[in-house]
């Protein structure tokens, strides 16, 4: 028989508790952000019946399908690429935009917010690892990028965003994981932003992330295995 996603998170929580423990961390600073990519309805409702209550898309196309079949009270991010023709419907259907990587894009953002009525959160796409087969930026051009969003009034820089390069060793993400860390500690001096949100790790590597400093992390396979795809 097959664990139950509230097995399933229960179980992701219990690492979590340790990997905080292992580093004089509070459990409750970090919270699950689960990957509903290719997940139907019926799964993401067996999911927020366990509790959880933040999901994350990769595609603004799929999302528009599906979030008007999920239960109302549910916080969406999307976590995928952002094309500038999408953004309208993003801001329209998202909470949060976890992957900003260009000031164009945030500038669209902001001006979809303002046509909206609201303020978008948005956590800033960083490529640490330097490889050209990943969006985001390089770490050099964050401090301009915050520099020119620092007087918009629809979009709010909460953090930031980074994916190590693929690895069967969990431990290999740790510098990764470290060096955005370091980076977003500098950038709060420099800056003055705030940056206090931190999302990096998935279903492999979550503790090691945890333990750098994480507060988001995000988990696909580990919460909801291989059932009940689109």
């Amino acid at each position: 028989m097959n664990p139950s996603f509230e097995d399933n998170l229960a179980e992701v929580r219990r690492r979590i508790q340790a990997a905080c423990e292992r580093v004089g961390r509070r459990p409750e600073e970090v919270r699950v952000l689960a990957v509903s990519k290719t997940r139907g309805p019926d799964c993401i409702r067996e999911a927020a019946a366990s509790g959880l209550m933040d999901f994350g898309e990769n595609r603004v196309q799929e999302a528009k399908q599906k979030i008007p079949l999920c239960p109302t009270a549910l916080t969406w991010h999307l976590i995928g690429h952002l094309q500038t023709n999408k953004v309208k419907d993003a801001v329209n259907l998202f909470h949060l935009i976890q992957a900003v990587d260009s000031l164009k894009l945030i500038m669209a953002i902001d001006a979809s917010a303002e046509a909206a009525g609201r303020v978008m959160p948005v956590f800033l796409e960083v490529n640490v690892s330097g490889e050209s087969s990943k969006f985001g930026l390089t770490p050099e051009a964050v401090p301009g990028i915050l520099q020119a969003a620092n007087g918009l009034r629809r979009v709010e820089i909460q953090g930031l965003l980074t994916m190590p390069p693929l690895a069967e060793d969990p431990e290999h993400a740790r510098p990764f994981f470290h060096t955005l860390r370091e980076h977003r500690d500098r950038w709060r001096q420099e800056t003055g932003f705030e940056l206090r949100e931190l999302s990096m790790g998935m279903s492999h590597d979550f503790e090691i992330a945890v333990e750098e400093g994480a507060t988001w992390v995000r988990l696909g396979s580990i919460l909801f295995g291989n059932r009940n795809t689109l």
